[in-house]
């Protein structure tokens, strides 16, 4: 199946302690269905001190789950995504705008 949300897509929270906020996807894990999104999610990791690093307490961000996303459209609102064929390619497309991404 081909992937709703890629990375580089600007996605907004649905639900969960960040709903509302909106951020980048930086990374996407098709297998777990999760996406770390870039200033959400975030969770102090706690990190020992080493040669090359300072230790201390850590911000880092956690994987979400895909269907707590939503695509962000050129109105800037939340948008499913769908899948169409245009000129012999399969494009994906904003349902509320009916844009290609």
């Amino acid at each position: 199946m081909a992937a709703k949300l890629k990375k580089g897509d600007k996605v907004v929270v649905l639900a969960g302690r960040d709903k509302g906020k909106e951020g980048e996807i930086t990374q996407v894990m098709p297998k777990d269905g999760k996406a770390i999104v870039d200033g959400i999610n975030i969770a102090i990791r706690h990190t020992r001190q080493t040669q090359a690093s300072q230790g201390g307490r850590i911000p880092k961000a956690m994987p979400i789950d895909l269907s707590n996303l939503a695509l962000v459209d050129s109105n800037g609102k939340p948008t499913r995504v769908g899948f169409r064929m245009e000129e012999g390619k399969k494009v994906r497309f904003a349902k509320t705008t009916g844009d290609v991404i």
